[in-house]
């Protein structure tokens, strides 16, 4: 916990670091603590399943995501069965997220359901990267699976400088029709908008029961300023904490510095993690 607080960090990456594309590790080292690579990866690029564990109990995170990304083009080829060590050593405090790209995987929905079988949390998937649109009809027989097996969507909803990136495919508009045809179906908006879109995930998020917007890769003390156009302490009641890590200097000095905003002191530990875990599927934080 966190100052006594639950504490879920909704977007984490721990892959195999020859997994990647060099600018994965040039953007870790720029945004991330310092040493934390060295800290957490061992000289052989696997990262160490108790120091991790131990970083994030440091940091007072109860549940972290641990993401994957099949998106060859832009930042590597991160398999989803590289998280399953991590899971094993803490099975409580790590739950893996899914990840397909349809030009990778085909039939979609038999990866996708290996992988939830595999005990994924959620589905993300990464359309500025992997270079396809969330609406594409490819998609829909994944958000079938998604919707039978009561397992949330997250899409990257946010600019991205990664070399290979297709930035206009974060589009939130692009979500519009998924919503519509999927009602029951639980959307995470990544980045929530970052970069051109803030108004339009604010606007899917306070005008649909089931989008939700996580603040990864977002600096807190400038929340006000991007969803300036809304009222904050109606909005943040759909906010899901997110960091982006490593590519954060510090998990709790993000949530602290969330919990200072001007918003309501009852929508604090929903932002933290009581959004979280109704949201996401199975996660047991044990406190």
């Amino acid at each position: 916990m966190l100052d006594g607080h639950v504490l879920v960090d909704a977007h984490v990456h721990v892959p195999l670091l020859d997994t990647l594309a060099p600018a994965w590790v040039d953007w870790a080292r720029q945004f991330g603590r310092p040493g934390i690579l060295e800290e957490i990866w061992r000289p052989d690029g696997s990262p160490d399943p108790a120091a991790l564990d131990r970083h994030m109990a440091d940091e007072g995170v109860d549940v972290a995501l641990l993401f994957c990304e099949y998106s060859p083009k832009a930042t590597g080829y991160q398999r989803f069965d590289d998280l399953l060590p991590l899971v094993e050593h803490n099975p409580r405090r790590f739950r893996p997220v899914a990840n397909v790209n349809p030009h990778l995987h085909h039939p979609i929905a038999r990866e996708l359901t290996r992988q939830l079988d595999l005990g994924a949390a959620a589905l993300k998937i990464h359309p500025v990267h992997g270079g396809f649109r969330a609406d594409d009809a490819m998609m829909y027989p994944a958000y079938a699976v998604l919707v039978e097996r009561g397992v949330p969507l997250v899409v990257h909803s946010g600019t991205s400088t990664f070399p290979g990136s297709t930035n206009s495919y974060a589009d939130p508009v692009y979500l519009d029709a998924v919503v519509r045809d999927f009602p029951d179906l639980q959307v995470v908006l990544a980045h929530g908008g970052r970069g051109w879109w803030y108004d339009a995930a604010a606007f899917l998020a306070v005008s649909r029961p089931n989008v939700w917007i996580e603040l990864s890769g977002l600096p807190p003390r400038r929340l006000p300023e991007y969803y300036a156009r809304f009222d904050l302490a109606r909005l943040s009641r759909k906010f899901i904490y997110g960091t982006d890590w490593p590519g954060v200097p510090g998990q709790a000095a993000n949530a602290r510095a969330i919990a200072a905003l001007d918003i309501p002191e009852d929508v604090v530990p929903l932002v933290l993690g009581g959004n979280a875990l109704r949201v996401y599927s199975g996660l047991d934080p044990a406190v």
